[in-house]
């Protein structure tokens, strides 16, 4: 059975990804360092992890596997569960596999390099929409679909 991990730190999809869940009957996980307060959902679980750098991707990484998926902007942590055969959906709706991932990767690195040689380079310059949470919300139901089917 399939699950869904969420990298709930400042996640903008957390009620999205629970109505998709809630839909397929799929357990949903949101892992955080805090802050959150726990849903009443019964296939909803929180978890807080201890406070410290990448704490939270550890837990998801170590736990995604085939046929899970999971909510993320952190592209490195995104690496390893595509390693691992998770499927893999960002809050704007990208969804990261074998053919984007090393692509992510090196964007994401080029981009700290530069940030670093120029501090006041800094964010994504762009804000979350209602476009993105309409994108999300497709991605993660069509991800979840394929995920069901190789389940069997």
């Amino acid at each position: 059975m399939s699950v869904i991990y969420v990298d709930a730190d400042a996640c903008p999809v957390k009620a999205e990804a629970e109505r998709v869940a809630t839909r397929h009957g799929l357990r949903l996980i949101l892992v955080s360092n805090g802050g959150l307060r726990p849903s009443q959902n019964p296939l909803v679980e929180t978890v807080f992890v201890a406070q410290g750098a990448d704490v939270a991707d550890m837990w998801i990484a170590d736990r995604a596997a085939a046929g899970d998926v999971v909510v993320t902007t952190d592209i490195p942590l995104a690496a390893r569960c595509v390693a691992a055969g998770a499927r893999v959906v960002k809050p704007n709706g990208e969804v990261l596999g074998q053919a984007n991932i090393g692509t992510a990767l090196a964007t994401r690195d080029l981009m700290t390099d530069l940030r670093a040689a120029d501090p006041f380079r800094q964010g994504s310059g762009r804000a979350f929409t209602k476009a993105d949470r309409s994108r999300f919300l497709d991605a993660l139901e069509r991800e979840v679909q394929r995920a069901k089917r190789e389940a069997g």
